[in-house]
């Protein structure tokens, strides 16, 4: 994967496509291959949508109902949707305000905080600055949340765009401490649903302590030729475990069955899905959910994702009692700065990632041997 040169003219030009977009000559670097495009989602997939009232006050029935929920979902696709998750529908609400507000502003107000080489963080069209061909008909703002109660990190992000991005950043720490609340929970039913023994001791909550995760806004503009290109085309994600909160305008598609199938947004849900990061932690048995998302030409989509991640030199391996139960250790151990540093600069995150990342790590061990 050749880094992109010249990645701030290449973010402006894909804005620009943006905005100014013809049906006769659609641009090719967004144009997806046929293979990939023929699969069109026909059906909506009926996941499950988990109550966690009951696990969040410690109620046991409802506990052990809502772990074999997550793992039915989990040994299928590796995707549910929950409701009373404890997150403020008024803050969800204000975040997404603040997030539709940002993509309206000019250009050259978003390339303020414009993404830098080799940072994950900041405003990004199409990730032009990464990738020449397969662009994703997005533009996304990120940033980081630190789990350690550094508030400043984001505070200080929007602060750099302007005295007027205050209310901004305090909104998105709010957002980020409740999601972030909301990740570890779903780690430790994860953990239940999983049978590790000891469960009470949290052992994949402990893998998150002071853990740095990544935050994203994302913007699907309209599309006059939407069967051509994809919002974010198929893959899995890298991390650990990600909540995504969409506004109603749909677009979301999860591979089930061997079929492409559509999310329905639910006003009252958050979306869970299961990253690359934890298949490994759990040994394999959980899927990492492999997912999509298409463009329509009629309304932009808003979408605020957040992924869980673990500090990036924290060593990443699977409960031992899970490894003694399955007789074989099927993910060598790794750190999450090894996994984001390979999809950055070697491998573009899709369906194969995990596996792709696991023969590179097992290579450059052999070879440092």
């Amino acid at each position: 994967m050749e880094p992109m040169k010249n990645g701030e003219d290449k973010t402006i030009e894909s804005a620009m496509i943006f905005d100014q977009q013809t049906n006769d000559q659609f641009p090719k670097q967004f144009i997806w291959p046929k293979d990939h495009l023929s699969q069109t989602s026909t059906e909506n997939l009926n996941e499950q949508v988990i109550d966690l009232q009951g696990f969040l006050s410690h109620d046991e029935h409802a506990t052990l109902l809502a772990a074999n929920l997550v793992k039915e979902s989990c040994l299928s696709h590796g995707f549910f949707q929950v409701v009373n998750h404890g997150v403020d529908p008024a803050l969800l609400a204000l975040a997404q305000e603040h997030g539709r507000g940002f993509f309206k502003l000019p250009l050259t107000e978003k390339l303020k905080c414009k993404q830098k080489e080799g940072s994950v963080a900041g405003f990004s069209c199409a990730h032009a600055q990464r990738f020449r061909e397969k662009l994703p008909w997005k533009e996304s703002l990120t940033f980081e949340y630190h789990e350690n109660g550094t508030d400043e990190v984001i505070t200080e992000f929007f602060n750099a765009l302007g005295s007027q991005y205050n209310e901004t950043g305090l909104i998105f720490q709010k957002f980020c401490w409740s999601m972030n609340k909301l990740a570890l929970d779903i780690m430790e039913l994860l953990e239940i649903s999983l049978g590790v023994e000891g469960h009470k001791h949290n052992y994949y909550r402990q893998l998150y302590e002071e853990a740095v995760s990544i935050v994203r806004c994302n913007h699907y503009p309209q599309c006059n030729n939407p069967e051509l290109t994809y919002g974010v085309g198929p893959h899995c994600d890298p991390n650990t475990l990600t909540i995504l909160y969409q506004d109603q305008v749909g677009g979301l598609e999860v591979f089930v069955d061997n079929k492409w199938k559509s999310v329905q947004p639910n006003p009252d849900a958050l979306v869970i899905n299961i990253g690359d990061t934890f298949k490994a932690l759990s040994n394999g048995k959980y899927k990492s959910c492999l997912h999509r998302v298409s463009v329509n030409r009629y309304e932009p989509r808003l979408s605020l994702v957040f992924f869980l991640c673990p500090k990036g030199d924290k060593e990443l391996k699977a409960p031992q009692d899970l490894v003694d139960k399955d007789g074989r250790k099927e993910y060598p151990d790794f750190t999450w700065e090894e996994f984001l540093q390979f999809t950055q600069k070697n491998h573009r995150a899709d369906e194969n990632t995990l596996e792709g990342f696991t023969k590179w790590l097992l290579s450059s061990k052999k070879s440092n041997a």
